[in-house]
Order: C-alpha cells, then structure tokens, then sequence
C-alpha cells in the first residue's frame, strides 16, 4: 500500500510518500508529479520520501525518470538514501553521457 499526500506552503509543495513503492502504484505517483508540476506558483516541488518502507525495482526507474525531468527528494533512513542516492548518480552520469547505460538496472 502506499499513501501520496500533497502539503503545500508558500514555498514548497511536497508530495509526501508513505509504503511500499511497488509495481501497482506506480502510475499513481507518476499522476500526483504532473498533478502537482500545474500551478506550482514559483514553488519548489519535492517528493519526500521520509516514510518509504520499500522500493521496487520498477519504481526504481520510475524514480529515475522523474529525476529527469527535474524532480527532488528527501529522504530519511539508510537504505532509501542510498536508492535515491545510487539514482541521482544514474542521472549525472546519463547526463554527461546520453545514450549510454540508460536501459541499464540498478542491482
């Protein structure tokens, strides 16, 4: 199961992930980021994933494509920072290398 809140202040607007990041929710969340990209009013978004208990292999990719298109994260607990971390390297690298290592899986 997963819970997606959306917490808006003036500056930030979080959409704020609780469960287990599987396979059924993935669309979900996909949803709620371009949902929540309409009307950010020069605010920040985030997806806080302080509450995440488990994350798929799949949603490990869909992680990795928000990132490309600019998303933020914050996180709480070892084992999903080094996910998010592992992935944000993912990133950098495809970015200075296009093309290359993108259909790669993070293992």
């Amino acid at each position: 199961m997963l819970k997606i809140s959306v917490i808006d202040s003036n500056t930030q607007r979080r959409l704020v992930l609780e469960g287990k990041l599987a396979a059924p929710w993935i669309v979900e969340l996909k949803t709620a980021w371009k949902a929540a990209n309409l009307d950010l009013q020069a605010r920040e978004l985030v997806i806080d994933m302080a509450n995440v208990t488990s994350i798929s292999q799949e949603s490990e990719n869909a992680l990795l494509q928000l990132m490309g298109e600019g998303a933020k994260f914050r996180c709480r607990g070892v084992f999903i920072k080094h996910i998010v971390q592992q992935l944000a390297r993912r990133t950098r690298k495809n970015a200075m290398h296009p093309g290359k290592g993108e259909q790669n899986s993070i293992t």
